[in-house]
């Protein structure tokens, strides 16, 4: 009976009130934007945003920048069908905070100064090292995109009831349009207002649904299990304890440890993450950021676990997986049953929010990688004239993102979006996080070691995704008819990264370039007490 009335009141929504919601939050946050490029004008404003935020302005932005789609539509969803399986990722992704306060927060705050390839290019040669941190950053960049635009189609779906593949491909286009507005117009000042403003949506309105849900079986927890175990079918009882997802196989348990290192250490890696501790004026700011941000982001995800659980007991496992969207439509169900097509509306327009902010500060990244990194850096070889072309550039370079962000959106329509994050994670831990870390403590680290740490995560990382049964083999594949799924794991982090590691050390100790110990103490000096901090990175050797 649930489902069914459920299942009617999806087809009965009303279209035209969600996408005034939505229309509505849209038009705010261009005025934002647009008042905020009255400010934009050079390089640092539209990268750093002048380093004029506080750190709470910046922690509740990191927030909005790392709470995406993956975390309000993923997350709910793989909690309503998998339970304690699908918490996981919640604990994951706020464990990785831990990792990014402790090691890198502050000392890449030091270092850097606009890009994650500033710090890893400091000691090095120049050229190399910074093609090598753009590509990577822009494979990061481009998978945890495919998640939010994937996220955005299935939504719509849901709303508008457009259930052709044509249909979502138009909205993913207008998703990625919009975002578009936001960077080539506001630069990172406007982005980081946009982020603002959802964060605090979103987490206000997972606030008032999990009030909702509580309220519906009287502020008792267990209560609400049972009822999600009793509506979980054959399997329910198996919502409470670990082993649903992952626990069938021992290659299903080798799966959960991968995806559970990739989550852990992706975050410190994470290209958009890591530019957003820019954006403060010092590195006690940069830490403020991380400890608000992990409150923020620590609240919020147990909010999700009532979220997930309350759209198991009040919408059902069924009806979800039938839906448009999948699995990414259990939160937006659950507003549907709690409060009708109004609360559906406002969560829906919470939603897109999210994901318009999360893909506007993927881009912002991206395209500041190449810019700063490809195009003045190594193609101009630092030339400064090249820095009054270098936001230009940047702009086109953004154009040419998104428009790959919107194919690959509707390439892989269906997909869930946690999962898709969490493989974004893996490629940043295992390309990334290596090398940050042998860049800022090891005084023996070489160009050799950096490129095949970056490189060799990249090039593993994604060619064990190619050959998983995340691209063929299955029915939930991207290519369910094909078979080159010779890789078992869906998740490669438990491969990937220790290779990484390795290389990075093989490169090293095997490779015929020294260590500059000159350039080394002065790094190790800049990250620790922030002396020069507001100056770019002099190149060693070109």
């Amino acid at each position: 009976m649930i489902n069914s009335v459920l299942a009617a009141g999806v087809e009965g929504s009303n279209p035209t009130l969600n996408i005034s919601i939505f229309a509505v939050f849209v038009l705010i946050t261009l005025v934002i934007v647009f008042r905020a490029s009255r400010s934009t004008r050079t390089t640092t404003d539209f990268y750093t945003a002048g380093r004029a935020f506080t750190g709470p302005q910046n922690g509740i932005a990191l927030s909005g920048d790392y709470l995406s789609a993956a975390s309000f539509l993923g997350i709910a969803g793989a909690i309503a069908i998998y339970g304690y399986d699908g918490f996981l990722y919640s604990i994951g992704f706020l464990v990785a905070w831990l990792v990014a306060l402790l090691l890198v927060a502050e000392l890449l705050r030091n270092t850097g100064r606009f890009t994650m390839a500033d710090v890893l290019s400091f000691r090095m040669k120049q050229g190399p090292v910074r093609t090598a941190a753009a590509i990577s950053t822009l494979a990061v960049s481009l998978f945890y995109l495919l998640a939010q635009m994937n996220g955005a189609g299935g939504l719509v779906a849901l709303l508008l009831g457009v259930t052709s593949a044509a249909g979502q491909a138009v909205v993913v286009a207008v998703v990625g349009v919009i975002m578009l507005i936001y960077v080539l117009v506001g630069g990172m000042k406007g982005t980081t207002w946009v982020q603002i403003i959802k964060a605090v949506l979103l987490i206000l309105g997972a606030f008032v649904m999990t009030v909702w849900v509580l309220g519906r079986y009287g502020f008792n927890l267990s209560t609400l299990l049972g009822d999600a175990v009793a509506h979980g079918g054959k399997t329910g009882e198996a919502l409470l304890g670990p082993g649903k997802q992952y626990g069938a196989t021992s290659t299903s348990q080798l799966d959960f440890l991968s995806l559970g290192l990739a989550l852990v250490l992706g975050t410190a890696g994470l290209p958009h993450v890591l530019m957003r501790f820019y954006t403060v004026p010092s590195a006690k700011e940069a830490r403020r950021s991380v400890v608000w941000a992990i409150v923020l982001i620590g609240i919020f995800y147990l909010f999700t676990l009532v979220l997930g659980y309350g759209a198991g007991a009040l919408v059902g496992p069924e009806t979800i997986n039938a839906a448009p969207g999948k699995v990414n439509s259990a939160a937006p169900l659950l507003a549907l049953a709690l409060g009708g097509p109004v609360l559906l509306g406002l969560i829906a327009a919470v939603a897109f929010a999210t994901i318009l902010a999360v893909v506007a500060g993927l881009t912002i990244t991206a395209s500041a990688s190449f810019a700063h990194d490809i195009y003045v850096n190594v193609i101009k070889k630092g030339d400064r004239e090249s820095a009054t072309s270098e936001v230009k550039v940047a702009r086109w370079a953004a154009v040419v993102i998104g428009l790959v962000a919107i194919i690959g959106g509707i390439a892989t329509n269906g997909q869930n979006v946690a999962f898709l994050v969490a493989l974004a994670f893996a490629i940043a831990a295992a390309a990334n996080l290596p090398t940050i870390l042998y860049s800022l403590f090891w005084k023996r680290f070489t160009t050799t070691g950096s490129l095949w740490s970056i490189y060799g995560g990249v090039v593993i990382t994604i060619g064990l995704i190619i050959f998983s049964p995340v691209v063929s083999g299955e029915k939930t594949s991207i290519f369910p008819g094909a078979h080159f799924d010779w890789f078992p794991l869906s998740n490669p982090g438990l491969v990937s990264i220790p290779l990484s590691f390795l290389l990075g050390y093989l490169g090293t100790v095997l490779g015929k370039d020294k260590a500059d110990e000159d350039k080394y103490a002065e790094m190790e000096v800049r990250s620790l007490t922030g002396a020069n901090a507001e100056k770019a990175s002099s190149p060693a050797t070109s």
